[in-house]
């Protein structure tokens, strides 16, 4: 009798430390898309008009995903002390179902893109992530198909 309390804690106890090593392990390999992406690349096309953008020339870019949200930050690499100085910031919640992805954009540097959800289709290939779909804002005249490419430098 006075080894079965002693006993039933050492039970106790290991199976705590078994459910706490599975969670830690889930937040080590963070599943699929949650990471952060270095943007590489990315073409803008709107009507016949195509823009390539190399982002790894005088700007970087990084977006962040875990597993309820997105945030993305740019810059140029100069501090801002040329005249071409870049900052945007943005993020949100979103919702991944097989390829199919969704940002809601509910901050962001230009206002006027908040409270908008843009549809995208992602394909991954061990380190590298695609993403294409339409950013389509009546209200500003936005209606262009973007192709992104992204590199992972974390989890």
């Amino acid at each position: 009798m006075k080894y079965i309390l002693p006993a039933l804690l050492i039970v106790v106890i290991l199976f705590s430390c078994e459910t706490r090593m599975k969670i830690d392990d889930n937040v080590v390999a963070a599943p699929g898309i949650q990471g952060t992406w270095h943007l590489l690349s990315g073409r803008t096309v709107t009507g016949k008009d195509t823009v390539f953008v190399d982002y790894t020339k005088d700007q970087k870019m990084i977006k962040i995903i875990n597993a309820t949200h997105f945030a993305f930050l740019r810059h140029d690499l100069n501090h801002g002390k040329s005249g071409e100085a870049v900052y945007s910031a943005g993020g949100g919640t979103y919702k991944l179902e097989g390829d199919k992805y969704s940002e809601n954009l509910e901050y962001f540097n230009d206002r006027n893109w908040e409270g908008h959800s843009f549809h995208f289709t992602v394909k991954m290939i061990k380190d590298t992530l695609f993403q294409s779909g339409i950013e389509k804002i009546d209200s500003l005249g936005i209606n262009q198909e973007i192709l992104e490419t992204y590199v992972r430098v974390g989890n």
